[in-house]
């Protein structure tokens, strides 16, 4: 019990980890001279990188939508972190973990959503660029965050 309780431990931290990637690295959206993400977007100038706002002012709401579901998936995985190890202390035997597979099931949510407006509503119809690894980063949390909170539902808190 104590080895799968370790698995899902780095399952909860990997998860953590790719959120915040996602959220934080400048790279959704690439071509040879621009790097975007859902803060700014960076030009290749000259051999030098430069921050400029994101010029697409029609959608700035969903780009809103899409920053505060990153920020909000970031910080109910982070909670549901420190629910998990308050759990193992707390909760009695035979329980199931739900507050901590609720937590994880908002951050499922949040990165979803976040993933999903980006990829519905930002660079439809563009051919001249690509993702880039954080929007890639982004679906592989959705996946992750989703599989943690499966777990967490299931799991039981037993007897070694």
């Amino acid at each position: 019990m104590l080895v799968l309780l370790a698995a899902i431990f780095v399952l909860h931290l990997c998860s953590i980890t790719l959120l915040l990637a996602a959220t934080i690295h400048n790279a959704w959206w690439m071509t040879d001279t621009v790097s975007t993400d859902i803060w700014g977007r960076w030009t290749l100038v000259g051999g030098q990188w430069n921050f400029t706002e994101i010029p697409n002012v029609n959608a700035k709401e969903y780009l809103q939508a899409v920053q505060a579901s990153s920020v909000l998936a970031c910080i109910f995985c982070i909670l549901g972190l420190f629910v998990f190890v308050a759990q193992l202390y707390t909760l009695p035997k035979g329980r199931r973990f739900l507050f901590t597979g609720v937590f994880q099931l908002l951050a499922f949510l949040c990165i979803m959503i976040a993933a999903s407006i980006y990829t519905e509503i930002f660079h439809k119809g563009e051919e001249n660029g690509w993702y880039g690894a954080s929007f890639i980063l982004a679906w592989i949390s959705v996946c992750l965050t989703f599989l943690s909170c499966v777990t967490y539902f299931i799991l039981r808190k037993k007897t070694a």
